[in-house]
């Protein structure tokens, strides 16, 4: 066999392997939407249209399939949240992005958010994948904030602290939720935009009244919510 082909087949068996590895991945999202967070690897298998041992043969165990569908999950939240990143605008208006992109995602795929971060079967497998999602958007808004505050000559020493603190209330909001449906998704977005915008302002020294105006155009008028005024 000439030395090419031998140096072919390879490649083209690993990127068949991996193409078919995404491709249960695929099914495996969708079987995660149609039967929840407690969806059995049968019912995955059934769902690629294969049994157990095939699926086992592209995935060590449970715990690396759902590692699987973790990055999967994460690669479709990120890309609700780079592009609203990339847009030129008020650091918050960017914010309120990031927290409306979060929640849309949340409210989108309820099912596959909790498959990955609360799965009752198995706690641990995917830990890591959340992990990294908040690295990553911690990092990108780290990046934005301390950007903005050392053009306007001000200290970024805590600009990595207020983007891990704003993702951990986002997250701990946004399950509950979930889980509640007791407000809109634009309203909990308002109210978590004038919090965090209020703490940033605060211990960043910006200009109050600019600042106090901000945060007051964010929290939702019950008036104006419900299409009414106030009394006369």
């Amino acid at each position: 066999m000439p030395q090419e082909q031998r140096d072919v087949k390879p490649d083209a068996r690993t990127q068949r392997r991996e193409q078919r590895r995404s491709e249960m991945v695929d099914a495996a999202v969708e079987a995660v939407r149609e039967h929840g967070p407690g969806v059995s690897v049968a019912q995955i298998a059934a769902a690629a249209g294969i049994t157990k041992p095939v699926l086992y043969r592209h995935f060590t165990d449970r715990a690396d399939l759902q590692r699987a569908v973790g990055e999967r999950a994460a690669e479709m939240l990120m890309e609700r949240i780079y592009p609203v990143l990339a847009v030129e605008a008020e650091p918050i208006e960017h914010v309120a992005a990031v927290i409306d992109a979060f929640l849309g995602g949340v409210e989108d795929e309820p099912q596959l958010y909790r498959f990955v971060v609360a799965n009752p079967a198995e706690p641990a497998p995917g830990a890591e994948i959340v992990e990294d999602v908040r690295g990553r958007i911690g990092a990108l808004l780290a990046t934005l904030i301390g950007e903005r505050l050392r053009a306007d000559g001000r200290d970024s020493g805590g600009a990595e602290v207020w983007a891990l603190g704003l993702i951990g209330l986002v997250q701990a909001a946004g399950e509950w939720w979930l889980d509640r449906r007791t407000m809109s998704r634009d309203a909990l977005t308002n109210y978590l935009s004038a919090l965090i915008w209020g703490g940033i302002a605060g211990v960043a020294g910006l200009d109050a009244p600019t600042a106090n105006a901000d945060i007051l155009r964010l929290v939702p008028n019950p008036h104006t919510a419900t299409g009414t005024g106030p009394e006369d």
